[in-house]
């Protein structure tokens, strides 16, 4: 996706030139392609047999979702145990806690 993002519209053979040595098979590409436009990722326009495929979501948006794919996932989609999991590998600190309440309060009075 990042390659759609820098460099806009790209055919597979493009794509595949973007790709440091040695760079995947054009099938390979081409599958990866495929399976990025059926999840809603890519969409494309055809040139008479080619297909030129274009990003359809931000790389903003991307994150996002990826995110909640994760915490629905990988922790029930709860975000508290996402913050549980946190604290308990102590990946974050007591400060770092109170920041985000406060954030979150400064939030709930707009």
């Amino acid at each position: 996706m990042d390659l759609f993002w820098e460099n806009g519209p790209m055919f597979v053979r493009e794509l595949r030139e973007r790709y440091n040595d040695p760079k995947p098979h054009f099938n390979t590409l081409s599958t990866m392609v495929r399976i990025l436009e059926s999840e809603g990722f890519l969409g494309h326009t055809a040139y008479g047999n080619s297909f030129q495929y274009y990003p359809l979501i931000t790389k903003e948006q991307y994150h996002r979702g990826s995110l909640a794919n994760l915490v629905d996932k990988y922790f029930g989609n709860s975000y508290r145990a996402v913050v549980s999991a946190f604290v308990e590998e102590e990946k974050i600190t007591v400060e770092e806690l109170k920041e985000l309440i406060n954030m979150v309060e400064k939030g709930q009075e707009k």
